[in-house]
């Protein structure tokens, strides 16, 4: 449970922000059991121990914690409980999560509180972050987002002042955007993808059948293919006649209860979109409010998935029970599924 202004605060209860907007905590509401429900919970098993994070602080993780709060940056390894904020933390790397903490969508899968910050943005975030990366001193960064339904343009523009006001200050470090689909606004997307990122990413989070029950209604398993074809096509645009290159990235979710063939289908839609990088880990389920995990994917079909993935012809394909978008996100293109062991 966290608090406000020393106010506990409990998962999916409503409460006001400091900017005087109503959020509810980690996004999803207090719900009772349907009786009779032909959704009852699944019950795939005690947590395997694979899955069994061990706990890790330390200086670093300190020093990095104190950054990400004295310049009032929000980051998905906080607001999303990722199970690696320790080992990331640790090794000098976060994902700074830009526009706040409260997103205008409540998928069921994600702990980020939910509101409508009616237009509200940070003025000095550009300058706090560019500051923020070159403090802690970091070669490659990950900016992601919360959805921003209540601006015109999703927050793109906000998301590419940043993007530039980080290159400009530190010249030597990869930004990889880890974006929201922009209401499937494709130029909102271009706008991003032209700021100077060397990995646009979008994920598609889960197989087609399961989208509607996963995702906010206003999200959309075509939307998002569309959005990472256009983000290709704008890609080629901007880097028309130079050296660099802008890769694609998306992720899945395992454990929502999709099939293998659902999940190859899923993968052949992100190669024919353009998708250059893929990440695959297993859903965990942040609060009791969220949806239930329905299996346990094994490592071996991690292993397996990620072969299946390089047969399709992505560049790579980080696969594991505990990778997320961001994991070891500098490491993709090493060709060694980001350092993690086959097994």
């Amino acid at each position: 449970m966290t608090s406000f202004k020393g106010i506990p605060i409990e998962s999916g209860a409503k409460y006001t922000t400091a900017a005087g907007f109503t959020a509810i905590r980690n996004g999803v509401k207090q719900r009772a059991p349907t009786p009779g429900s032909d959704r009852a919970e699944p019950d795939p098993g005690r947590k395997p121990d694979w899955l069994r994070v061990r706990l890790v602080t330390g200086g670093r993780y300190a020093e990095v914690q104190r950054t990400v709060h004295e310049h009032r940056l929000a980051t998905v390894c906080e607001e999303s409980m990722c199970p690696n904020i320790g080992e990331c933390w640790n090794a000098g790397t976060a994902t700074i999560m830009l526009m706040g903490h409260v997103c205008t969508r409540a998928c069921r899968f994600c702990a980020v509180d939910t509101g409508n910050p009616r237009g509200w943005l940070d003025a000095e975030e550009p300058d706090n972050a560019a500051r923020s990366v070159e403090i802690m001193g970091l070669k490659y960064v990950v900016l992601t987002s919360v959805d921003r339904d209540d601006l015109a343009d999703g927050g793109a523009g906000h998301y590419a002042d940043c993007v530039r006001a980080i290159r400009v200050r530190n010249p030597g470090t990869a930004v990889e955007a880890l974006t929201p689909d922009f209401a499937g606004n494709l130029a909102a997307v271009a706008t991003v993808v032209n700021s100077g990122v060397a990995v646009f990413a979008h994920n598609l989070e889960t197989v087609r059948r399961l989208t509607p029950e996963v995702r906010d209604p206003r999200a959309g398993y075509d939307q998002s293919l569309r959005v990472l074809a256009h983000a290709r096509v704008a890609a080629a645009d901007a880097t028309r006649g130079t050296d660099r290159k802008v890769l694609l990235k998306s992720s899945l979710m395992l454990g929502l209860g999709e099939t293998a063939d659902e999940v190859a289908e899923a993968m052949a839609d992100l190669r024919r979109a353009g998708v250059d990088l893929l990440t695959l880990g297993q859903y965990l389920r942040p609060t009791a409010n969220h949806l239930p995990v329905r299996q346990y994917v094994r490592p071996d079909e991690f292993s397996a998935y990620r072969q299946r993935g390089l047969d399709q012809g992505f560049v790579e394909v980080v696969a594991g029970p505990l990778v997320r978008s961001s994991y070891r996100a500098e490491r993709a293109l090493e060709g060694n599924n980001a350092g993690l062991s086959a097994g």
